[in-house]
């Protein structure tokens, strides 16, 4: 069997086509320049070091660059990183699988699909089922197939599609519990929420901000969809129905400070903002613990307000 990037352990050396993933430009402490990247594969990513690289290498090594890199797996801080031997680009005219390049969900894109239209035929108020439906299809080409994060979580091909699925299954818990939430304004919610990120971000390899991105913002496109969509289906622009489901979207970051022009207000939109951030969590930190040694900690999480996350030895 082939073995991919992370299929390789401490001290073992490798010679593999690539994906840079993201470089930086830096200077160490004696003012020379060096690349900081992130080398990936099908399996995952690997910081690597390029010592001594001229301005120009920021350029010949920018994100999705196609690279045959051979190196060495070593430790860093007890956190595995690449020591080069060598790198250097693919020539365009190799023919190279783009798909052995590129992270997936853990789950087959069509398996995610059907059990997200499952989700979908049990909504039950006809205009948030109608509007759902509507922008699922629009949208079904990049909705399956991005991902739902640049980097901070499930950013792989099919992440924010699988991020969907895996925040309908909890909402689902929770509504089983609590009989007061208005289940299918929770699916709906769940569905729409990030789905201006098919707008936001370039796509699932060597994603970027696109300028809507930058400029707007995933939760006012998102906003705007619904808007147009309404038009389309010809539901009031002024109804309750639309007015709630605009407040979902819009208030899922939860706080002012996380993006989110408005706080919820309803029962279902508070719901909607924890099992969101509870399920970026999740990944972000399981993501880091497997490549982590059992017994160490993992490097500190941004998102997690530079926490550190210990993998027990001993494990289920």
């Amino acid at each position: 069997m082939l073995k991919r990037l992370l299929d390789y352990n401490e001290g073992e050396e490798f010679d593999l086509v690539l994906m840079v993933k993201n470089s930086q430009l830096r200077q160490d402490k004696r003012g020379k320049h060096y690349l900081l990247m992130q080398l990936a594969d099908s399996s995952g990513s690997i910081r690597a070091n390029y010592w001594q690289a001229q301005a120009e290498d920021a350029s010949r090594f920018n994100a999705g660059t196609v690279v045959e890199a051979s190196g060495m797996i070593e430790d860093y801080h007890n956190h595995d990183q690449i020591k080069l031997f060598s790198i250097h680009p693919v020539s365009p005219d190799d023919q190279v699988d783009l798909s052995q390049l590129v992270a997936t969900a853990p789950e087959k894109p069509a398996e995610i699909e059907k059990e997200i239209k499952d989700f979908v035929a049990q909504i039950d108020n006809k205009n948030w089922h109608d509007l759902v439906d509507f922008l699922l299809k629009k949208w079904s080409s990049r909705f399956f197939a991005y991902p739902a994060g640049k980097s901070n979580h499930h950013a792989y091909k099919g992440g924010l599609a699988f991020h969907t699925l895996t925040m309908l299954k909890d909402a689902r818990g929770l509504a089983d519990n609590y009989p007061a939430v208005n289940r299918s304004l929770l699916y709906a919610g769940c569905i729409l929420h990030d789905m201006g990120k098919v707008l936001e971000l370039s796509g699932p390899v060597a994603t970027q901000y696109t300028a809507e991105g930058n400029l707007v913002g995933h939760l006012v496109l998102i906003d705007e969809q619904l808007m147009l969509a309404a038009q389309e289906l010809k539901i009031d622009l002024v109804s309750e129905d639309l007015l709630l489901l605009r407040h979902m979207v819009l208030s899922h970051h939860g706080r002012y400070e996380y993006g989110s022009p408005k706080l919820p207000a309803l029962l279902e939109a508070e719901l909607l903002h924890r099992i969101d951030d509870l399920d970026a969590a999740v990944n972000a930190i399981t993501t880091e613990l497997s490549t982590t040694k059992p017994g160490e900690f993992t490097p500190p999480l941004m998102s997690q307000d530079g926490r550190r996350y210990y993998r027990p030895r001993q494990e289920r």
